[in-house]
């Protein structure tokens, strides 16, 4: 068995080279190649649809409980305020510099290296898979949630984005609806008591206004922004309809079809879903994954940003090396302590999970 420093090495090397290699969403096909290789190098076996790829450990077992190890290797397109070059990356002040290094590069290496360490060992009283997936970024199609349907049921996950190493054991939800007040077109000089656009602003003020009554101890109140509006092409025009996108952050008390069949009690519109499946997600504290991590010291708490915990119905933990401010940034990077960090503390909490 390699030894962690080894695979610490080895698993900041991968992620040079996964910077070095562009990979945007439903673009991932070259990153996808350097997975592959991880494991080849590492005589893992895998599989492997569109830009995923998945292992199962050594001595899998179909009568124990299964746990899942997810990051993803896509990446947003570089910010536009970069000052480097976002596909170089480079080692300046203990920071490794490059585009997906913070999210989520970093906590895939990590978790990689983290899987190899456990891959051969025996016993385990979990079954352990690792997959590298895709399309996290734009929620596609083609992403964690194409792969599910070939695992085994799962138990529970530990989901690499970065936390600081903190422990997220909660996560809100996402529900984007676009709604559409309607209203009678006319010319401007005209009278019309049937306003499309004066119809919206009770609708705005409803979404602003509104308090859902359940508040969730890690992730707070429900939270509904407008965030974009559009109607009218000119100005002697009385538009025929005025429409709203809306972007709902759900906590952890309610579905998202629950959401929806609220605002669809309370607002005079057509209320169009573009998905209900970006759900909320949490673990227990008592679960013993938490119970592991905050032996070690690490603190609990719950997380307002989306990741692929959203497609999973397993109770699932969000935790890794890197810090969630960086994200989508200009010059982003994380520092390589962290990832020796996040590997150490990766294998320290799955082993006295695994020993429990």
């Amino acid at each position: 068995m390699k030894n962690i420093e080894i695979l610490t090495q080895e698993a900041i090397s991968l992620l040079e080279a996964l910077i070095e290699t562009p990979s945007f969403s439903s673009e991932e096909d070259k990153t996808v190649i350097l997975i592959e290789n991880w494991f080849n190098s590492n005589d893992i076996p895998f599989k492997r649809e569109n830009n995923n790829v998945w292992a199962y450990n050594k001595h899998f077992d179909d009568a124990k409980p299964t746990l899942l190890l997810n990051s993803h290797h896509d990446t947003v397109r570089p910010n536009q305020a970069y000052t480097n070059d976002p596909f170089n990356a480079f080692v300046k002040d203990g920071k490794l510099f490059g585009l997906g290094s913070n999210d989520a590069g970093g906590c895939l290496v990590s978790l990689l290296a983290t899987f190899v360490h456990f891959y051969a060992k025996e016993n385990l009283p979990y079954n352990i898979v690792i997959v590298g997936s895709a399309e996290e970024e734009s929620s596609g199609k083609n992403g964690l949630n194409s792969v599910l349907k070939h695992l085994p049921e799962l138990d529970c996950a530990i989901v690499g984005e970065p936390t600081l190493m903190q422990l997220a054991i909660a996560e809100k939800g996402l529900l984007v609806l676009d709604v559409k007040v309607k209203g009678t077109p006319s010319h401007a000089a005209h009278l019309n008591d049937d306003n499309a656009i004066y119809k919206t602003i009770p609708v705005m003020e409803w979404f602003k206004n509104y308090t859902f009554d359940k508040i969730s101890e890690q992730l707070g109140p429900v939270k509904m922004t407008v965030t974009q509006i559009n109607a009218g092409k000119q100005h002697n025009v009385v538009p025929s309809e005025c429409d709203l996108v809306i972007d709902i952050r759900v906590n952890d008390c309610y579905t998202n079809h629950e959401i929806l069949q609220i605002v669809k009690d309370n607002v005079n519109a057509e209320i169009t879903p573009r998905s209900m499946n970006l759900s909320s997600s949490s673990i227990p504290e008592s679960h013993g994954l938490v119970q592991a991590g905050i032996a070690l010291g690490r603190t609990t708490y719950g997380s307002p940003t989306l990741s692929d915990q959203s497609v999973l119905s397993c109770k699932s933990l969000k935790l890794g090396p890197g810090d969630t401010l960086r994200s989508h940034s200009a010059d982003e990077f994380i520092y390589v302590n962290e990832i020796e960090e996040g590997i150490k503390l990766y294998i320290k909490i799955l082993g006295d999970f695994l020993k429990q």
